[in-house]
């Protein structure tokens, strides 16, 4: 079994959000294949946190940006309101 050469690892941090979420899914795919072994598959997982980490923290910020856009003003500008967080969401009427 010949063992997998792996680049160099990089900070969570460090990563867009496409290069976190593409690693934790190479992550998720040699834990499936179940070669590693226990301390291997404990380290690889302890990665994969740090990566899920970042992505939701990724997501969070994006949602924060997003605005609804709820009209168009008479002098045709936008209207928008900030994009309701979940718990928001659930206390709407």
């Amino acid at each position: 079994m010949a063992k997998k050469t792996r680049k160099k690892k990089e900070s969570p941090e460090q990563l867009s959000f496409e290069e976190a979420l593409d690693r934790l899914e190479q992550i998720v795919q040699e834990l499936e294949e179940g070669e590693l072994g226990l301390e291997e598959s404990l380290a690889r997982y302890e990665e994969a946190v740090g990566y899920l980490k970042r992505c939701h923290g990724l997501l969070e910020k994006a949602q924060l940006r997003v605005e609804l856009l709820t009209g168009v003003g008479q002098d045709g500008e936008a209207q928008t309101e900030p994009f309701p967080l979940d718990d928001e969401a659930e206390e709407a009427p």
